[in-house]
This record gives structure tokens, C-alpha cells and sequence, in this order.
């Protein structure tokens, strides 16, 4: 059974806003010294009129210094002008001479201590030396002398704002709200007021509070940029990302280089691509994507997200692409080198798996998943305690790490140690109980330590078919059609239509079935193809059969699939090994279903009616019990047609070795404490024989020298015993079997 390797698949989320994801701060002020310049109404009855209005003129073009000058004739003429006087203050003002804008602005408030004009700007003076209680006393003088002052209203809102926003961040929240409402009492359409109310209250949590805040801030000044921002944060992180996106595309609307709005826009666009490909879009969820890079081309979670998205598209160049730039604009991204390490391995690159592994454990010491991964290598590698030391890190990193436990197992399977093998995919089970990988690799690691008639064997995998059913839904109608001239339709499903031992007994039922008057649907669930899979594929079209590719399609799909199909008879041909189809034969596609050659036992699936075997792998008389009805073939269920690598046979290696070399090639588990007793007595029994045994552990010396010590105790002497590793090429291993003279 394979393992599952696991790939981080969350986004990291990050608010580009300031402080806690929001903008703060009073709307700035406008004119030179922050504040806006207001001017008194021109005043009659008084003698130099004509130089006072000149001096009004100049002023109103910006000509201050001359506009200066005369207003200083006029009041050497008459110091008891008070329209001199503050015209006079608002030139010095402009010219940033604040102290003696103040003392002009003063005089005139002793001649007339109710005149809004000057009192305004006095208190405009104080705003700019940040003196905002003296500024706010001042514009309230001016409007308890002039309610219908303007001017003195709109500064006055500024100041009260700006010190809710003062007292704010002393920690004075609740005086800093009440200064807002203030500002809002004198001044009702104070967008900044209404803004920096939205930024108190999502501080305080308030959400709702703060939306209404932030949509009266909008309403009063409709391009608020940093309003409608907000308002996107608020809805983004509540879930809500389309009215997040359609707030942000409302801000980058009246402000289209806000960058801050911008990167808040790739984020929510890239959480709303993972959200729509979780829910089965992956090709909307790609768009989306790549539209987040639109807003902001170095966004790393987007292009990460794209390498994941390509990745379960089967499209792994360009996940690579993606992985490899996600890693370099954010150097720290391990989940992408563990991502590119899973799909090397996947493609047999077993160093640049490793490579990208430790990159990721460089960068993340404790990365369960990289551990987890990289033990999964040395496993296949046989690097037995290499691999052990990883998993058993990445447990520790994370106890909850189900998949590691079932890895665990899958190690000390392949070491020939079944009992700690179960153990560890129980333990996966208790912290997923529906752990398909672990599920199915106990039942098949039971095979290998229970006898078929223990009931114990039988009712395990009757529990994990009750189980897993519940998983899918089961169809109970077909509307295949019932006309007796219409062939039948025989679908045959497997993922080892390549170079594997079940391809073997596979090649003759395909290759020499009646065409003529079945018709033959062959659904290929091949991770790797070879020229295997190529040369069964042209044989079934050449024969008019129908060939389907079903590798990374969904098993409910598959069964949809079967079902547009009609056919008749599905036949499954792996039981409880790797990349299964059994969730597809969960859902009853088809009438009558049928599992052969790829398991020893019962599938424990109630929807599987029948199972192929013969009366030598299963006696009529046998106690071992199935779900399934055994349909018992005469003479063998199955047939081998041998490799073409395979080569002639060679001489017996007896003839020039002078004795008799027995051998296996075989995986550790099914070498038995009881195969091992029945291999030692015939070595025992027959005089310098030897043993051969291959196996991919064998790499491992700790495995090695575990092996011999049991034969040793059996009474074989390891110098008769040679072991060895896995050979990769299938060429050399066939050539392999030539130092053996009984297999």
C-alpha cells in the first residue's frame, strides 16, 4: 500500500494595513500651515477704504507681502481697523510668521472680542503648534460669538477629531470616541470623524458598529479610499470575501495606485481562489490566482497556491514553475520545497527529492511534513534507520500527524516486522478513524501474521468495508439497456496496467478477449505510464476496445463515468493495495462488480458481489470467509505471460557451482517466522546449498544483520546466505534470477 505525502495547502494570511489592520489618523488639513485660511467680510464705515479694499484684492491673488504693506499703512493711519488686523494676521500666516500672525489676530480680537474671523484663526495657530485644547477653545469662542460661522464649525470638527485620535492612542479610547461624536455634534458631514470612529471600534472588535461608521465616512465623501479599504478588511476577515473584493475594487477605484488596497485585494483574491477550488473549481480557482498577482506580481501565497493548483491538475511543469517562484520571492516558504521534494520523488528523482526536503527542514527545523517526507524517501531508498529517524521526528514535532504513524508502519513493514507495523497503523486510526491509507495497509498486513480461516481477519475487513461505504453514496438503480442481442459490457479498472506484477496476469485477458461479442471498457488508473501501459493501450483499441486514462480524476467521477459507460460487469483487480479504486466500487456503479488477482482475501466491501479464484487458492471446503461470492475457475484464476526482458533460460548455476542455490525475491513481510523455518530445515537438509535473497532493505545493515541473526537461529550459517538490495533496472533484475537454481 503507498503512502500519502502531504502537502501544505494553507494559505498564510497577512493584513498590510497599519496597526492591526487599520488606517489611522484625522483627514489632513489643507493650506500651507495645515489648516484652511478663512477670510473676514469686507467692513464699511472707516476712512483709508480704498487702500483696504486694494489690500483684500492682493491678498485674494496670493501677493501677500504687498498685500502686507498696505494693510500696514492703513493701520498707521488708523490703528483701530480690525479688518486690517486680521488681514494682516492671514499674510503673516502665509508667509509662516505665526507669532506675529497671532499678535495681528489678537489686537483685532481686543477691539471686537466676538469676531468669529479672528478667533478662528487664532485657533487655526494653535492647531499648527499642536496645541489642540487651546485651538478648541478658541473655535468654540468663535462659534458662540457666530453660530453661522462655517469656518469656525468645519476647524473646530478637525481639531476635536484629531484630539479623539490623540487621546486614542494614549490608551484613552472611550475620551477619544467621545471627542469623535463631538467633532460629528458640531460638524454632521465630517467624513474623517465617521472614518476614525470605523477604526476605534474594529479595534474594539465592534464590526458592525464600524461598518456603519465607515459606510456614513464613504457617503460624506465618496472617494474615501481609506474607507472603503477598511470596509474590505472587516468583510475578508469575517469570510465574506466577495463583498471584501468588491469593497477593495470601490477604493482602488477612486484611488488606483493604493497599494496597501492593492495587496489586500491578492490576498482576498487568492483566499477566494483556495475557497473555490476546495469546492471542486480548480480552473476558477487558478483564475483567480493569477488575477492576485495582477494587483501585486510578488504576492508569494498566490504563486505558492498556483503550484499546488497545477500540482493536483496533474500539470506538474508548471507547478514547478510556480513553487520555484513562490520560494524565491519569499525565501522562507518551505511548504514550496517540500512541495517541489514531493514532486520529484513522485517522478523517481529520489536526490532532488532529498535536496528539497532539507532545504525545508533548513528553513523550518521541525516541518512535520518534510520530515514525514523525507523519511518516505529513505524508506523506498531502504534506508531503513534513516527513514525511521525521520518519521519519528516529525511525531515528535506533531503527535497529531496521523500519516506519519501509517509511514511508520509502511517502514517496519518493509523491514519484515508486521507487528509493529500494525501497531503503528492502528495508532494513525485512533487519531483518524477514517485514514484510508492506514485502514487498508492493516488489512493487508494482517494477511501476513493471520491464518485465512482466523475470524479475526475476516471481520476486520468486514469493519473497514461497513465503514468506508459510509463514505460514499451507493447507487441501487442502473438503466443499462436490457435488449438480449447487445453485448455485454465488461469494465476492467486497475492502476497497474505498467510494469507490475499484476500486469502479468492481466496482459492475456486483455489481449485475447472476445471482442467480438463483449464489449471491454478499460479504466487505467496509472500513476507512471511505461511502454507497458503504452503497448496494453494499443492492443485494446486495436481489439475495439475502449481505453480510459482515470489517474487524479475523483473516484465519485470515475463512477459517473461507469455509469455513462453502462456497463455491466466491473471488474477491480487491486483489493487492498496501492491506488486502489475501491471508493469507486463503493458507489455501485455498475450491476454486478467483481474483485480479481490483486488481493489474497476478501475486499470486505458489500457492494463487490463477486471475487475470481480456483479450488487450489481457495479449497471448496476452505473456512476462510469473504463478503464476496467466490467464483472458483477451472484449473488456474489466472495466467502469467512472462517478461520479454526476461531472456532465455539460462543453465542451472548447479552445473558450475556444484551445488544448488535456492532463492526469493520478495518483500520482507511476506518471509514469515514460519517461511523462514521451512527454508532453514531444506537448507539444513541439503548439503552446501546456498541462499539467495533480494530484497530493497537489504541496503540497510541493521536490517541485514537482523535478517541473518534469525537464520543463524534456525541453524543456518550466514556465510551460506547472500543478500541483496534492490536492483532497479527490470532488465537486471530479470537477469538476476539466473544465480538462482530453485526459486
Amino acid at each position: 500500500m503507498a503512502w500519502t505525502e502531504n502537502d501544505a495547502g494553507s494559505v498564510r494570511e497577512k493584513e498590510l494595513i497599519e496597526d492591526n489592520g487599520f488606517l489611522k489618523g484625522s483627514q489632513p488639513s489643507t493650506g500651507t500651515s495645515g489648516s484652511p485660511v478663512v477670510s473676514s467680510p469686507v467692513q464699511k464705515g472707516f476712512e483709508g477704504k480704498d487702500a483696504l479694499s486694494y489690500a483684500n484684492i492682493l491678498r485674494s491673488r496670493n501677493k501677500f507681502a504687498d498685500a502686507l504693506a498696505l494693510y500696514e499703512s492703513v493701520l498707521e493711519k488708523d490703528s483701530g481697523i480690525v479688518e486690517a488686523y486680521i488681514g494682516k494676521g492671514i499674510c503673516l500666516q502665509m508667509q509662516n510668521m505665526g507669532r506675529l500672525a497671532f499678535d495681528s489676530f489678537a489686537e483685532a480680537i481686543k477691539l471686537d472680542p466676538q469676531n468669529a474671523c479672528a478667533l478662528t484663526h487664532c485657533g487655526i495657530l494653535y492647531k499648527d503648534e499642536g496645541r489642540l485644547l487651546e485651538a478648541a477653545e478658541s473655535y468654540h469662542k468663535a462659534l458662540k460669538a457666530d453660530l453661522s460661522y462655517k469656518p469656525a464649525s468645519e476647524c473646530l470638527a478637525i481639531v476635536l477629531t484629531d484630539l479623539g485620535t490623540s487621546l486614542k492612542l494614549s490608551g484613552n479610547t472611550q475620551e477619544g470616541i467621545q471627542k469623535y461624536y463631538e467633532a460629528l455634534k458640531v460638524d454632521p458631514h465630517y467624513a474623517p470623524a465617521y472614518y476614525n470612529l470605523g477604526v476605534v471600534y474594529s479595534e474594539m472588535m465592534q464590526y458592525d458598529t464600524a461598518l456603519s461608521c465607515y459606510e456614513k465616512a464613504a457617503i460624506e465623501r465618496p472617494m474615501y479610499a481609506e474607507a472603503y479599504c477598511n470596509m474590505g478588511v472587516i468583510y475578508k476577515n469575517r469570510g465574506d470575501l466577495e463583498s471584501a473584493i468588491a469593497c477593495y475594487e470601490r477604493c482602488l477605484a477612486v484611488s488606483p495606485n493604493f497599494e496597501i488596497a492593492k495587496n489586500n485585494m491578492a490576498i482576498a483574491l487568492t483566499d477566494l481562489g483556495t475557497k473555490v477550488k476546495l469546492e471542486g473549481d480548480i480552473s476558477q480557482g487558478v483564475a483567480y490566482y493569477k488575477k492576485a498577482l495582477y494587483y501585486n506580481w510578488h504576492y508569494a501565497d498566490a504563486m505558492y497556491n498556483l503550484g499546488v493548483a497545477y500540482g493536483e491538475m496533474l500539470k506538474f511543469e508548471m507547478a514547478i514553475v510556480f513553487y520555484e517562484l513562490a520560494f524565491n520571492f519569499n525565501p522562507h516558504c518551505a511548504e514550496a520545497c517540500n512541495n517541489l521534494g514531493v514532486i520529484y520523488k513522485d517522478r523517481d528523482n529520489l536526490d532532488k527529492a532529498v535536496e528539497c526536503y532539507q532545504l525545508a527542514l533548513s528553513i523550518k527545523p521541525n516541518f512535520s511534513q518534510s520530515l514525514n517526507n523525507l523519511g518516505v524517501v529513505y524508506t523506498v531508498q531502504g534506508k531503513m534507520d534513516a527513514a525511521a529517524t525521520m518519521i519519528e521526528k516529525a511525531i515528535i514535532a506533531n503527535p497529531t500527524y496521523a500519516e506519519a504513524y501509517n509511514n511508520l508502519g509502511v517502514l517496519y513493514r518493509d523491514a519484515g516486522n508486521i507487528s509493529m507495523a500494525i501497531s503503528a497503523y492502528e495508532q494513525c486510526l485512533e487519531i483518524d478513524p477514517d485514514s484510508r491509507n492506514a485502514g487498508q495497509n492493516r488489512l493487508l498486513a494482517m494477511n501476513y501474521i493471520n491464518e485465512g480461516h482466523d475470524d479475526k481477519l475476516f471481520e476486520a475487513h468486514r469493519d473497514w468495508g461497513r465503514r468506508f461505504m459510509r463514505l460514499y453514496p451507493q447507487y441501487t438503480s442502473w438503466d443499462n439497456p436490457k435488449a438480449p442481442d447487445r453485448p455485454i459490457v465488461i469494465g476492467y479498472v486497475s492502476p497497474d496496467y505498467f510494469t507490475h506484477s499484476v500486469s502479468y496476469f492481466i496482459e492475456a485477458p486483455l489481449v485475447y478477449h472476445d471482442y467480438a461479442n463483449y464489449k471491454v471498457v478499460v479504466y487505467s488508473a496509472v500513476v507512471k505510464p511505461d511502454a507497458k501501459t503504452n503497448r496494453f493501450r494499443e492492443k485494446v483499441l486495436k481489439k475495439g476496445g475502449i481505453w480510459r486514462d482515470i489517474y487524479g480524476i475523483d473516484e465519485k467521477k470515475v463512477a459517473i463515468m461507469v455509469r455513462e459507460d453502462k456497463v455491466d460487469i466491473l471488474v477491480e483487480l487491486t483489493g487492498h493495495t496501492a491506488n486502489n479504486k475501491l471508493g469507486m466500487m463503493a458507489c455501485r456503479p455498475a450491476p454486478v462488480q467483481v474483485t480479481w488477482i490483486g488481493y489474497p482475501n476478501t475486499t470486505g466491501l458489500p457492494t463487490i458481489d463477486y471475487r475470481i479464484t480456483d479450488s487450489f487458492t481457495d479449497p471448496p471446503d476452505t473456512k476462510q470467509k469473504h463478503v464476496e461470492e467466490l467464483i472458483r475457475l477451472p484449473e488456474c484464476f489466472l495466467c502469467y505471460i512472462p517478461s520479454p526482458e526476461a531472456g532465455p533460460v539460462a543453465p542451472t548455476p548447479a552445473l558450475s557451482n556444484g551445488f544448488i542455490t535456492f532463492g526469493s525475491f520478495n518483500n520482507l513481510a511476506k518471509i514469515t517466522p514460519k517461511v523462514l523455518q521451512v527454508w532453514a530445515r531444506i537448507l539444513c537438509a541439503v548439503p552446501n546449498s546456498r541462499l539467495v535473497v533480494k530484497c530493497k532493505p537489504f541496503c540497510c545493515d541493521s536490517v541485514r544483520q537482523r535478517f541473518l541473526t534469525m537464520l543463524e537461529q534456525l541453524g543456518l550459517e550466514p556465510l551460506h546466505v547472500d543478500l541483496l538490495p534492490l536492483i532497479l533496472l527490470n532488465h537486471d533484475h530479470m537477469q538476476a534470477y539466473s544465480l538462482m537454481d530453485i526459486r
